[in-house]
């Protein structure tokens, strides 16, 4: 018991030196037969040299703002972060949201399949032949031409002088008496000239007379007359119009057909230059 008593006081001793000085090398002992420690080899530590820095009186400003741009110690997080942090969340539930709404939209439309009849007439080449119907229409519009006749029935207020000057005969419509005329009369043996007289002229005579005189004219005339109206398209506002439209359909009909040619054999399309 005392032996044994011993050899445990010797272990305790041992680890105590162990343990509190690392760096230093037991003192030497005797080697015992009852020392189990003995043929365990030791790690022998070599001291650290120690080295001395010199350190500056006062860190320089960048490095005081790396220290602030780091890591908080207290473990708090900048208003930066919570507000990145909150936008993250916020985006996340946005995404989620939408993401939802989208595969309830895919059932319900799954749910509501019907397979759908296309009619005989529709083909591969329809996009084809609706975008050269429209362009081809497009481009009959602005050579077409308005042709109608248009009725008028209307007043027209007429308002001049009207200058006569022209040689007429009159007839009298009764008797016309010209007193203190001068007139010559041979008869038989009896000649008289230029004798004064009170002639009288019957009714019905013809006096060739000479109008010269300006008449003032002040009347509506009624007027009724069709008048024919042939109006080109293209010479109205209605040109750039047409064109425009002709622009928006001719990136889209040259992709469905390259080799598209207007009415008048015209290439619509930029044909490539060949090299």
């Amino acid at each position: 018991m005392s032996q044994s008593t011993q050899d445990e006081d010797n272990l305790g001793k041992k680890l105590q030196n162990i343990l509190s000085a690392p760096a230093q090398a037991p003192p030497a002992e005797e080697k015992s037969d009852n020392d189990i420690f003995s043929n365990i080899p030791k790690r022998v530590e070599v001291p650290k040299e120690e080295t001395t820095e010199s350190k500056p009186e006062s860190a320089p400003a960048f490095q005081k703002k790396k220290e602030k741009k780091g890591g908080h110690p207290s473990g708090k997080r900048s208003r930066w972060e919570n507000s990145l942090r909150a936008l993250w969340t916020l985006a996340s539930a946005i995404s989620m949201i939408v993401n939802v709404v989208v595969i309830a939209f895919l059932i319900g439309l799954y749910q509501n399949y019907t397979i759908l009849n296309i009619p005989e007439e529709i083909t591969a080449d329809t996009p084809k032949d609706l975008l050269q119907g429209l362009y081809d229409n497009f481009e009959l519009m602005d050579e077409a031409h308005i042709i109608t006749t248009i009725p008028v029935e209307s007043e027209i207020p007429v308002q001049f002088t009207l200058g006569l000057n022209q040689e007429t005969t009159v007839i009298l419509s009764e008797d016309v008496t010209i007193d203190g005329a001068r007139v010559a009369l041979t008869t038989g043996g009896l000649n008289i000239f230029n004798a004064p007289a009170t002639v009288t002229l019957p009714a019905g005579t013809n006096l060739p007379i000479i109008l010269n005189l300006e008449v003032p004219v002040d009347e509506m005339i009624p007027v009724t007359l069709t008048v024919p109206v042939d109006i080109a398209l293209s010479e109205t506002g209605l040109h750039i119009p047409f064109l425009g439209l002709q622009e928006v359909l001719k990136p889209l009909y040259c992709l469905v057909s390259p080799s598209a040619k207007t009415l008048n054999g015209e290439d619509i399309c930029p044909q490539e230059v060949s090299q």
